[in-house]
């Protein structure tokens, strides 16, 4: 049986899917398709599995892999060191997961210096093995043979340690032992945290763990990155311990045989190889299980924000007035075009200390009539309600829309190299107005120019396992751009390396070939993309589109490999493609199963038919205008009781943050999101939803605002 096929075969059992369809999937992934090609254009190899699910496989895959690699170099190492059994190879070829891999190799494992190996070498083996024998005998007697002057063993006792040295380190590497003490701190063990001496003042944040203790089952994920922060910080001590007793019954259970005076020597090596050995690497190895977990659910929390920001709903081509606020240095303006493009920039000075008000709402006015602005965006940093209350206090000759946009990362990214290429004549404050304005127009668009990790979303992004991170990121905007689709004669460089199968590479030569040869006319010209070959041209074409092309199905996401069958379709009804596209009730007479064959699935008909209804449709929300409470700008303004307007700007696994136009987003507390108990606040709330709030109570010292 083939790799692939042992590996989908226990994958199908561990998650309960069908194998036929796991290992197509598996099959797929290991020839380089990607999981947004996969998840839209193979459903029928797949079962119509959707990309969480794949993802899951390829990450068990690649566990798989990194399991046997594993597992072929520890036999490899025994087999050197000649110490490989016929009993130890089958435990290490049905070992299923990388614990107990390594606590079969632990015996064998080249270590430093122990206490043990230096009771070998003073040839106190022997009676260790006689002492774990239990035998009945003279304990004294058997250690008086192993006095040695010559070696250092001049005392019974002496010998008697360096017996009972090399027991708890034959314990202490016992795979047995190992798995059953970390069944026992799976489900038992207590985490807690007490205040380091002489850290109050650098505490106060954790003051609520300076004495706390929970059943670590039962611990949350943000509570465990917390306390694990303070403990690197070196403000809290935080351990995770069992019961002392529970773990010694455990380990006597496996090795107590008799009631001899050997056997109490064998207990007593297994009181020191628990508090010396076992217990401090059993609380680093669940430490670390524990803090793989914590990361696990604080990454998915963060993902799940981020597609949700990603796929905010597009104000969509309109002229754009985009403003950065700010005080003593002024708010920046800038006009951009309906395609996102620079077309003016000025600066106002409308607050303090200039306070311009009069210039600066003339100066508004004059760029609205000239550019034909229809809507005008303020960054919601510093002085961006002033800014907003300015705005709506100006009366402009035709209706303007204003609207606060969360300008979380537009500094990072006026500072990158990106903006710098994009903008090389203008300053930092000029680029970051310039995105401000077109995260409004298309949010997924300029958010993919900014390192995910910025855009402030996140949960202790900066304490949980940032390879983990960063690839999951990743995945989820390469998601989220392939969901919407991408303008190919638009799109920025950066925009196009999301694309399936295109890369950063590949995206830099399609600008280029761009740039040199004008606008593509139809999808077979990516065919010319230097370096751009079939299997990039299968794994990307249905995700880009071509406005007002050669060919019409190229505007949406009907795959090329199948305008044959949307030709087909058309033939049936009687009419050309362009005439089809768009008419949903002649689509609606279409028999799918006419369209069926050995090579073509019912789910890929249904999928060209809905694309044909409406080619290239973007799956996000329309647009909707929102506006903060007037005269409610800071903390001071706040009063318990008020009932406020406010976007979710951040979603935790104990809450939501809800920017309600103070400079200070208000916490939404799992316990105040529903009448009933909430377990995921995603079930209640979204990124960017726009909610009803009532002030509990406000700490100004503190600059925590409470919410229901």
């Amino acid at each position: 049986m083939s790799e692939i096929a042992l590996f989908a075969e226990r994958i199908s059992r561990e998650l309960s899917l069908e194998y036929q369809y796991v290992r197509n999937t598996l099959s797929l992934l290991s020839e380089g398709a990607t999981i947004p090609f996969i998840a839209r254009y193979r459903k029928e190899k797949t079962g119509s599995m959707d990309e969480e699910i794949i993802a899951q496989l390829h990450k068990r895959m690649q566990q798989l892999e990194a399991l046997d690699k594993r597992r072929e170099s520890i036999i490899g190492s025994l087999s050197e060191m000649d110490k490989l059994s016929p009993e130890l190879e089958e435990a290490i070829y049905a070992a299923t997961d990388m614990a107990s891999l390594e606590d079969l190799y632990l015996p064998y494992k080249p270590k430093r210096r122990t206490r043990a190996s230096i009771a070998r070498e003073k040839g106190l083996e022997p009676l260790a093995k006689w002492l774990l024998a239990q035998h009945q005998g003279d304990i004294l007697k058997q250690a008086k043979a192993y006095l040695s002057e010559e070696k250092g063993i001049d005392q019974l006792e002496q010998a008697l340690q360096g017996a009972r040295d090399i027991i708890a380190e034959e314990i202490s590497d016992d795979h047995r032992v190992r798995a059953f003490l970390r069944q026992l701190y799976h489900r038992t063990a207590i985490i807690e945290s007490t205040l380091i001496p002489k850290k109050l003042q650098d505490a106060k944040t954790y003051q609520q763990y300076f004495d706390w203790e929970e059943p670590l089952s039962k611990a949350p994920s943000h509570r465990v990155l917390a306390l694990l922060r303070a403990r690197n910080e070196e403000l809290l001590k935080v351990k995770i311990r069992v019961d002392t007793q529970k773990a010694l019954r455990t380990i006597e259970r496996l090795y107590i045989r008799t009631s001899t005076e050997a056997a109490k020597q064998v207990y007593t090596a297994i009181t020191d190889a628990w508090k010396r050995l076992l217990e401090p690497s059993m609380e680093n190895e669940v430490r670390q299980w524990v803090k793989e977990k914590a990361d696990k659910v604080a990454i998915q929390v963060f993902s799940k924000n981020l597609r949700q920001l990603l796929l905010a709903p597009p104000l969509g081509q309109k002229v754009v007035l985009a403003i950065d606020p700010g005080f003593r240095t002024g708010c920046k303006l800038v006009v951009l075009d309906k395609q996102g493009q620079l077309v003016h920039n000025d600066t106002i000075f409308p607050h303090p200390p200039e306070h311009e008000v009069k210039l600066s709402i003339q100066k508004i006015k004059n760029i609205v009539n000239a550019y034909k602005v229809e809507v005008i965006a303020i960054g919601n940093g510093t002085a961006g309600r002033e800014t907003e209350d300015l705005i709506r206090s100006i009366r402009f000759h035709k209706d303007v829309m204003a609207v606060m946009v969360n300008e979380s990362g537009a500094s990072v990214y006026s500072a990158s190299k990106l903006a710098r290429d994009e903008f090389p004549d203008y300053d930092i404050s000029v680029r970051g107005a310039v995105s401000i304005g077109r995260r409004l127009i298309d949010p997924l668009a300029e958010l993919v120019k900014i390192d995910p990790k910025s855009i402030g979303v996140g949960q202790y992004q900066h304490d949980v396992d940032q390879k983990a991170l960063q690839e999951s990121l990743i995945q989820t905007v390469e998601s989220c751009v392939n969901a919407v689709g991408v303008e190919l004669n638009t799109a920025s460089e950066q925009l196009l390396s999301y694309v399936s199968g295109i890369g950063p590479q590949l995206a830099a030569n399609i600008v280029a070939y761009r740039n040199e040869n004008g606008t593509f006319k139809n999808r077979n010209e990516l065919k010319h993309i230097p370096r751009l070959g079939e299997k990039a041209f299968e794994q990307s074409a249905g995700f880009l589109r071509i406005r007002n092309g050669e060919n019409p199905l190229d505007t949406s996401a009907v795959h090329p490999e199948s305008y044959a069958i949307a030709e087909a379709i058309a033939d049936k009804a009687g009419i050309g493609i362009t005439d089809l596209i768009g008419k949903k009730r002649v689509l609606e007479q279409i028999r799918i199963e006419d369209f069926i064959d050995e090579n073509i699935g019912k789910e890929t008909v249904k999928d060209i038919i809905l694309e044909l209804e409406k080619p290239g449709r973007d799956p996000r929300n329309a647009f909707e205008m929102f506006e903060f409470a007037a005269g409610i700008r800071s903390m001071h303004d706040l009063k318990e009781g008020m009932i406020l307007n406010g976007i979710i700007t951040n979603i935790t696994a104990f809450g939501a943050f809800v920017d309600i136009g103070v400079q200070q987003d208000g916490l939404v507390h799992l316990s105040q999101m529903a009448s009933r108990y909430v377990h995921d606040p995603n079930e209640i709330v979204k990124i960017n939803q726009k909610v009803r709030v009532k002030v509990l109570k406000v700490d100004n010292e503190r600059k925590r605002i409470n919410l229901t």
